[in-house]
């Protein structure tokens, strides 16, 4: 017949190839990658294969052979219709042996499509890999080229004299006559607080990275014959 004994482990465990006849194949190794003991569809080599094996193999142990066991089950009804000619060599029971092709001729082996696939994906991961550091770099360039505004902030200065004897124009020129980088000097008015005595409140604008109103009215109340003291009376970010 051409096939070990399948009554036992140890046959089901090996099985003479049909395409390379002198070459003893575990069947669970066989039919790990095929469907059929030859060719591509059934044929009486899987009838011969199939009835040669007394009990369903064992899917723990012979989980491949399993497979193809039941998958040949399903063709039982038509075992007498299936191609090839069980008495001839087992070479013959499906195609004709020099139909017995596995892998067609001048195709890639396993291991070289394996290798093509595995290509193909790298060079699709290479080729998407370029595209985002491209368009990274071009969104780095756009960005470098545009210039952030600086944070400003409006604030209204109470600057509060000594009297009501107090020159208040003198006191509004000299606190004007402070520059500093980031500093724009705003409207101002006189607001009374009582006993004749008016402040000084003034508007400016700062650049927030530049300007330290700490410092600002520091310099201010360095006018020691005018200012008595002042403060913050508002601010809001711009």
């Amino acid at each position: 017949m051409g096939f070990l004994d399948f009554a036992n482990a140890a046959g089901l465990s090996s099985m003479r190839s049909p395409t390379l006849c002198s070459i003893m194949l575990p069947l669970d190794t066989w039919t790990r990658t095929r469907s059929y003991i030859a060719g591509y569809g059934p044929s009486q080599a899987d009838v011969a294969c199939f009835k040669a094996i007394k009990a369903t193999p064992e899917a723990a142990k012979f989980p491949h052979a399993y497979r193809w066991y039941r998958h040949i089950a399903s063709y039982e009804s038509e075992f007498p219709s299936l191609p090839g000619d069980p008495s001839k060599a087992y070479t013959t029971y499906g195609p004709e042996q020099s139909e017995l092709t596995v892998i067609p001729k001048g195709a890639p082996d396993a291991e070289e499509e394996e290798e093509d696939l595995f290509g193909s994906d790298e060079s699709e991961d290479e080729e998407a890999k370029r595209i985002k550091e491209a368009n990274l770099a071009a969104y780095k360039k756009k960005k470098e080229g545009k210039t952030k505004p600086a944070a400003k902030s409006l604030v209204t200065l109470d600057v509060k004299p000594w009297d009501d004897e107090t020159n208040m124009k003198e006191l509004e020129s000299h606190t004007r006559a402070i520059e500093m980088d980031g500093l724009v000097w705003g409207a101002s008015k006189l607001v009374p607080v009582g006993y004749g005595i008016s402040k000084l409140q003034i508007n400016l604008v700062v650049e927030d990275d530049k300007v330290s109103l700490e410092d600002l009215q520091q310099q201010i109340e360095g006018i020691e014959d005018h200012v008595q003291s002042t403060d913050v009376a508002a601010m809001q970010k711009l």
